[in-house]
């Protein structure tokens, strides 16, 4: 089995290309990213109870990834004939739409290229040997660059809201040369960038504030962010 599975990937590294068919009809990944956001997040089993639930959330909130120019796009490992039924369920529980596509993945060949694998122990497996995919998140930027990389256990349910709060700080740190404090949502005060000097601090934020010479904080408006959609 660990022989296997790919080099880990990092923040930094370049999502690698696939081919896969999903419930949209077949994708190359590279080509499905374009210029866009990317958010590819995996599921370990169809017709199960966290992951229905949380393809409901992502599909109420796809509209606001939407605006920020994301794309959505899951995985699971069945076919993407067992897909088509879940959704209809997914719908029907959720009040939602889900209209991205979802990979089969039957086999884990993406699993096992984006290490999607739960490995805390030699049982963790299916029926056939095949170790059971975990809930993993990238957030991939245009640039093919993976931006975030999350993990959760397959007991423990997503939170979609601090997705979308990732892209917000990713993007608008990419536009305006700053970082984000803990628990920051668009609109509260933002953290000048360290490589900023206090000089260019005092054109681009006119009311910086310095904590320590290490701890500057701006005011940023939500509509300066990535928010404002």
């Amino acid at each position: 089995m660990a022989e296997q599975r790919a080099e880990p990937l990092r923040l930094g590294s370049i999502a690698p290309n696939f081919d896969a068919d999903t419930t949209n009809g077949p994708i190359n990944f590279h080509e499905f990213i374009g210029d866009n956001w990317v958010v590819l997040f995996s599921h370990p089993e169809d017709y199960t109870p966290v992951c229905t639930t949380e393809l409901g959330a992502f599909a109420k909130l796809e509209p606001e990834f939407t605006k920020r120019g994301v794309k959505l796009i899951g995985l699971s490992a069945n076919t993407i004939e067992s897909h088509g039924g879940w959704i209809k369920d997914i719908n029907e529980i959720s009040g939602s739409n889900l209209t991205f596509p979802i990979i089969g993945d039957k086999e884990r060949k993406v699993a096992y290229l984006y290490d999607m694998l739960d490995y805390q122990d030699t049982t963790n497996v299916d029926s056939k040997g095949i170790a059971f995919t975990i809930r993993s998140v990238f957030i991939i930027d245009p640039k093919k660059t993976i931006r975030l990389i999350l993990s959760y256990p397959a007991s423990t349910g997503r939170n979609t809201a601090e997705v979308l709060r990732v892209v917000d700080s990713l993007q608008t740190g990419d536009k305006n040369r700053i970082t984000t404090p803990i628990n920051w949502v668009p609109g509260d005060d933002v953290i000048v960038h360290p490589s900023v000097s206090n000089e260019q601090a005092k054109e681009l934020f006119p009311n910086f504030r310095i904590v320590k010479p290490y701890l500057r904080f701006t005011p940023l408006s939500k509509e300066q962010t990535s928010a404002n959609v």
